[in-house]
């Protein structure tokens, strides 16, 4: 008869308890066995770590709203230039509409330097927006012709920007502005435009709530013009936010568009230089503005150089062009 030991409250035959002590005695071979291991290991991978080889991604594989949003940063001209010839999948979404709500034609080069034609390429794009084209930015081309052909594509434009556009008229301007109602945001910088056209923009554009109209800036005590500023305070009473960097606007404008937009938040008259603030309109200016750029504000936020494009010097103002500007532009194109 086996014998029993008593182990704790348990009793356990004596042939368990040298089970037991043998799994017991195995068990620490085993775990000494295994730190050793484990120690070894921890040095062999110490001394010759293993090298892992690098994943590779596939761009297909990417959500096709990922795809989207990248090839919307990439510009419209490189899609139509460039993206689209990438592959398949690529080339069918710059087919699909949604793509052209937004059409950027923004380039850094001259239109004389390129091998393509801005014009017809940015037709192409509108055609591909199939009426429902929201948003145009145009730099350094355009004309009369393809802003009619921007209105007559589209009952949506919302937000329309202009880059030294020179070749768009202040008569097709007139027109195109009859032609969009549901306008909310424009940006005119350095243009042959003028007071005429804003004063149609105003007139035909009720919801118009953000104005850019920017041109050079000279210091010209003789040079002075407050067309642009009258037109837009006695036709543009929605507006929300108003820049006119460089404008020949004198105190009597400001007043003007003080008392016609009574909703303005943030006015940017930078590089003004005909305005003198004074005590009571710059007090004014500070109590009814919440921001306030007064003319000689800083301007390394500014997009452009304000002596980048010597041609805006020619800007055509009904008071004329003093002496002291022509000897200005003058000297800055080098001719004297």
């Amino acid at each position: 008869m086996p014998m029993r030991t008593q182990i704790g409250p348990l009793i356990v035959l004596k042939h368990e308890t040298d089970s037991i002590q043998m799994l017991s005695s195995s068990s620490s071979s085993m775990s000494n066995s295994s730190s050793s291991s484990m120690s070894n290991s921890s040095s062999s991978s110490t001394q010759s770590p293993i090298s892992e080889e690098p994943v590779t991604r596939n761009w297909l594989d990417l959500p096709r709203d990922v795809t989207s949003t990248i090839l919307l940063k990439v510009g419209s001209i490189d899609i139509l230039n460039n993206a689209q010839r990438v592959c398949l999948q690529w080339r069918s979404m710059s087919y699909d509409p949604t793509m052209w709500h937004t059409i950027d034609m923004r380039n850094s080069y001259a239109p004389n330097d390129m091998e393509f034609d801005l014009e017809m390429m940015c037709r192409h794009a509108i055609d591909r927006s199939y009426g429902n084209l929201v948003d145009i930015t145009l730099d350094y081309f355009g004309s009369d012709d393809l802003l009619t052909y921007v209105a007559d594509s589209t009952n949506h434009l919302r937000r329309m920007r202009l880059l030294s556009c020179w070749d768009i008229s202040e008569e097709g301007m007139i027109e195109v502005a009859k032609k969009l109602p549901l306008l909310e945001e424009l940006d005119i910088t350095i243009s042959n435009l003028s007071k005429d056209a804003l004063e149609a923009i105003g007139h035909c554009c009720p919801l118009l709530k953000s104005l850019k109209f920017n041109m050079q800036a000279f210091r010209d005590p003789h040079f002075d013009f407050d067309g642009e500023a009258f037109a837009i305070g006695q036709t543009m009473p929605n507006l929300r936010h108003l820049q006119l960097y460089g404008n020949k606007l004198t105190n009597d404008g400001v007043l003007a568009i003080l008392d016609g937009c009574p909703h303005l938040e943030s006015l940017d008259i930078r590089r003004c230089f005909n305005v003198n603030l004074g005590r009571s309109l710059g007090k004014r200016c500070a109590e009814e503005i919440k921001d306030f750029r007064n003319p000689d504000a800083p301007i390394d936020d500014y997009e452009f150089d304000h002596k980048s494009d010597p041609e805006s010097f020619f800007y055509d103002y009904s008071s004329g062009i003093s002496d002291t500007v022509l000897c200005d532009v003058e000297d800055y194109l080098g001719l004297l």
